[in-house]
């Protein structure tokens, strides 16, 4: 039986690709740096992702992501790469003015108030991360709050969610549960701690090899069977 679930925040909870999008629209205008197209969006976006995947891999620090990803992006646009430090700054604020819940999420995490425990489990920068959870409601309603930069530790890490444990006291890590839409961060993250997976998957998209998936959802809501949970309930 699930007694605790570790969410995801960007992808899961939120839609994050509005909030990039919102952020560096507002941000090009901002910085007269000329129009920001759906192409360059999509580009940084790519960009973005590689970025992020080499941190979980221990490959780069957060500050390399950080800026390098921005330092790359505009390289390619024939934008000064200097920009790139002033820009990510206002870019961390910028992306919690942007709020886009998934699947009603905060009517199913009153809903789960009192019935598991609930904590966030997030790679974002403490400054979006924390902006965005003010925000949006979903800090509230959490029993915790674990950002890796604040862990020093990154998921998918054994010593990640080692540090998120130690906090929220002993647990029987099988009760356990990780939802997220990350194969990379998430997925790979909870097998490593041991405890259950559950790849938020709403695109329908086929899980690749190399990963133990436990369960897999399509909307926020289908949780609540696995919880032993029915809307009637509501």
């Amino acid at each position: 039986m699930i007694k605790t679930i570790l969410w995801d925040v960007d992808e899961t909870l939120l839609d994050f690709g509005a909030a990039q999008r919102a952020a560096l629209i507002t941000l090009f205008s901002e910085f007269g740096l000329g129009p920001c197209t759906d192409a360059m969006v999509a580009r940084y976006d790519a960009i973005n992702h590689i970025f992020w995947q080499r941190l979980e891999r221990g490959e780069i620090t957060k500050p390399e992501v950080l800026i390098g990803r921005f330092e790359q992006f505009f390289s390619e646009y024939g934008i000064d790469p200097a920009v790139s430090v002033p820009f990510n700054d206002r870019y961390q604020l910028c992306l919690g003015d942007t709020i886009v819940y998934r699947d009603d999420c905060l009517r199913l995490l009153d809903f789960l108030r009192g019935r598991v425990r609930q904590y966030i489990v997030s790679n974002g920068t403490v400054i979006a991360q924390t902006k965005k959870l003010d925000r949006s409601g979903i800090g509230k309603r959490m029993d915790g709050v674990f950002l890796s930069e604040a862990l020093d530790a990154e998921k998918p890490s054994p010593a990640f969610f080692d540090k998120v444990f130690d906090a929220i006291g002993p647990v029987d890590r099988s009760e356990v549960m990780i939802v997220g839409d990350s194969l990379t961060s998430d997925m790979q993250g909870g097998m490593n701690a041991g405890i259950v997976t559950c790849w938020y998957d709403p695109k329908g998209a086929p899980a690749p090899e190399g990963y133990r998936i436990d369960h897999v959802i399509a909307n926020l809501w289908d949780l609540l069977p696995l919880l032993g949970l029915t809307k009637e309930a509501l």
